[in-house]
């Protein structure tokens, strides 16, 4: 029984990974236009970290995020945005592990750890930025520095390396879907679009195959190795149709995560019941600093801190492994996924891109030292996420505004603001700083109210009324039941025939008096 649970643990682990490759793959053809023109030269701090956060939720992997902003570094955006923007993609990662926590809302108690757990990454990212980005700005710390450290370096273009995570799973993946990256960059630098005559569509494949279409590919792509084409591919496709495809895959993806989630969570339940779970926190209680050595470590493996920190979200959810631990493991996983820009710098032709790639890594450790060592620091980002995860108590709805408000509102309103200052116009320029005006009085007032006239208590009121609603709706149909069974029961017990129950009941209705002469009457 221990070795089938071994090989359920090993088959569900492996096919949630295959999910995570797919879930990324499908958001990069879904979105990948769109991302691809959010990046430009001319944005301030706001909007290049913006911008990093937006595309990096789009396209669901850092990873890809910086990897394409290293490759534009000297081209179409300066050093100092690629370093706005590296700062974003590290917010935007961690919506992966916060899409995984949401697959154990069955469970009140496991939703609530999972959800801190993944929010200890989110938390701790918003404070790094908080702290850093404004130095950066006033002081230039992570351009210098780096800049210091290229002074004498030399790269050329090579190939890239793919982790054995890449090399297990890309054999189904492939066969599913391949999103091309090609077309974002070339959109992130003006050489393409994705209309008709953009340069990539539309496509011109004598056969589905690699060489077959001339190695020119829109969203969707063909294997280089193998030459075969994935099971979504069509040669006459348009942009629309690609899109389309990638939803599909998305949403597939989505499904495949949550079954696997929740097949892994039973099976890891009935294995660390009992003793075997306090082993597995002995097991766990580790020095923090080496937890963040295996963090990174593990990263670095497999090439990408949202594998790493999706594949830990489940352990904290179920108690095997806990909060304190996670956070550690989160910091390792930050760090060790700045080696995947480490390499594409090294790869890329000029020191520009090793500049922002060594920025990554720079920015990542700053933070470490801000929020780890000492055990004040370190408690506050544990805390903000603990307190998000009680929320889920309150209104098992939260995680979903909480992600809509944090990587997709938030960020599109700075943005939308930061555009009218990049404008030019005198007009546009005014109008952005009514706006932004506006925006800090609301964000003053709100503190106001929330602090000092009970909005906080109303809040949680008005989740916990959401709530009440949510648990009516889903037990009515079993209250309905219940009730009829009670009434058939009460039937039986007085020999009262339903039909005569029926025609009682409408009889007293007719002579229910409707007017005021029939109540005098």
């Amino acid at each position: 029984m221990i070795a089938f649970g071994i090989f359920l643990v090993c088959f569900f682990l492996y096919f949630f990974l295959v999910g995570l490759e797919l879930l990324g793959s499908g958001a990069k053809v879904m979105s990948g236009c769109t991302a691809g023109e959010l990046f430009g030269d001319d944005t301030n701090p706001v909007a290049g970290l913006m911008i990093g956060i937006l595309a990096t939720v789009l396209l669901q992997s850092s990873s890809t995020t910086t990897s394409i902003v290293v490759s534009l570094v000297g081209s179409a955006i300066s050093v100092r945005q690629g370093i706005y923007m590296i700062m974003g993609a590290n917010i935007g990662t961690s919506v992966t592990n916060t899409i995984v926590a949401i697959g154990q809302m069955g469970d009140g108690d496991q939703l609530e750890r999972a959800f801190a757990g993944a929010t200890v990454h989110d938390m701790f990212n918003f404070m790094n930025v908080a702290v850093l980005l404004p130095v950066e700005v006033a002081t230039g710390y992570l351009y210098y520095l780096t800049k210091a450290m290229v002074k004498n370096a030399s790269t050329s273009d090579g190939e890239t390396w793919d982790g054995p995570i890449k090399t297990l799973v890309n054999p189904i993946g492939n066969k599913i879907i391949i999103s091309n990256k090609k077309i974002i960059t070339a959109v992130a630098q003006g050489e393409g679009n994705c209309d008709v005559g953009g340069g990539f569509y539309p496509m011109n494949c004598t056969e589905e195959t690699y060489s077959g279409c001339g190695k020119k590919f829109g969203l969707i792509g063909c294997d280089k190795d193998s030459g075969d084409c994935p099971a979504f591919f069509q040669s006459d496709a348009t942009a629309k149709d690609d899109k389309v495809s990638g939803g599909v895959v998305f949403f597939i993806a989505i499904v495949i995560l949550f079954t696997c989630l929740a097949g892994l969570v039973t099976v890891l339940q009935k294995m660390l019941l009992g003793m075997s779970t306090r082993i597995v926190y002995k097991a766990t209680a580790i020095n923090g600093y080496l937890a963040i050595v295996i963090g990174a470590g593990i990263t670095m493996i497999v090439q990408s801190s949202s594998i790493t920190t999706s594949a830990l979200t489940p352990l904290v959810g179920m108690g095997a492994l806990r909060l304190e631990q996670m956070y550690p493991l989160t910091l390792g996983a930050n760090i060790g996924t700045t080696m995947t820009a480490l390499m594409a710098a090294l790869v890329t032709e000029g020191t520009g891109a090793l500049q922002v790639a060594l920025a990554h890594l720079f920015f990542n450790l700053t933070g470490t030292l801000l929020f780890y060592p000492v055990p004040f620091m370190r408690q506050i980002p544990l805390s903000a996420a603990r307190r998000l995860g009680r929320l889920t108590r309150v209104w098992r709805g939260f995680p979903f505004v909480y992600i809509a408000v944090a990587f997709f509102l938030i960020p599109l309103l700075l943005l939308g603001l930061s555009s009218l200052f990049e404008d030019g116009s005198k007009g546009f320029t005014v109008l952005g700083t009514f706006l932004t005006i506006l925006l800090a009085l609301g964000i003053l007032y709100a503190f106001y109210w929330f602090r000092f006239k009970e909005g906080k208590q109303k809040c949680a009121d008005c989740m916990g009324e959401r709530e009440k609603k949510r648990i009516v709706m889903r037990d009515l149909p079993s209250d309905m039941e219940f009730l009829k069974e009670k009434v058939r029961l009460l039937v039986e017990h007085t020999g009262l025939p339903e039909d005569e129950m029926a025609d009682d009941g409408k009889k007293s209705d007719s002579d229910t008096p409707t007017d005021d002469n029939e109540v005098e009457a």
